[in-house]
């Protein structure tokens, strides 16, 4: 049993939460606290993949903590040392873009902000139609960033998304026990 603490963040890659929150009840399972953060278009918008408030419940009683959603609950999660590591699941092309590039516009993006900022690991479990497109020069920065680690990730579907990119999710509570360890997860490419 551990005693670590995985800040948990969701983005809007809505057909990969049900992978998330899978992985989410195994590492609580596993014994971590979780802490859920989530954008606002993660927490707000119903989709074919489920109703914002069905998905709240369930991460909600998942982790026996209410989310964070807004940018003034999560700026402290740095200062109060709130996580151990912050994982971020899935993460998005727009993520990927604002974390690259120092913005900080979503309760997720400050989460990472504030938490990379007292020097603890953030790691990034893709998701993006655009990670071979606009998305592949944020991930090529982030590769070469300090404390940012990643789920491996690859082509989802070549043939018909040749550009997409997509973590497996099953790998998650490998990743981050090798995070927490302060390695990275290999292969990254997948």
């Amino acid at each position: 049993m551990t005693e670590k603490t995985v800040g948990f963040c969701l983005c809007g890659s809505f057909c990969t939460f049900s992978k998330a929150i899978r992985e989410m009840t195994k590492l609580r399972e596993r014994g971590y606290r979780i802490i859920p953060i989530m954008s606002h278009t993660a927490c707000s918008t119903d989709t074919r993949f489920g109703k914002s408030e069905d998905i709240i419940s369930e991460i909600e009683r998942i982790s026996q903590n209410k989310i964070i959603r807004t940018i003034r609950d999560a700026e402290p999660v740095g200062p109060k040392k709130m996580c151990d590591l912050l994982l971020i699941a899935p993460c998005t092309g727009n993520t990927l873009a604002k974390l690259a590039n120092g913005i900080t516009d979503t309760p997720v993006t400050m989460a990472a902000k504030s938490h990379l900022r007292i020097n603890r690991p953030v790691l990034l479990t893709i998701a993006t139609n655009d990670g071979l497109g606009a998305s592949a020069q944020n991930i090529g920065k982030l590769l070469n960033t300090k404390n940012i680690y990643f789920v491996p990730f690859g082509q989802d579907d070549h043939e018909n998304k040749p550009k997409s990119l997509v973590a497996d999710f099953s790998l998650i509570d490998e990743c981050v026990r090798h995070t927490l360890s302060g390695k990275q997860y290999q292969p990254v490419i997948i």
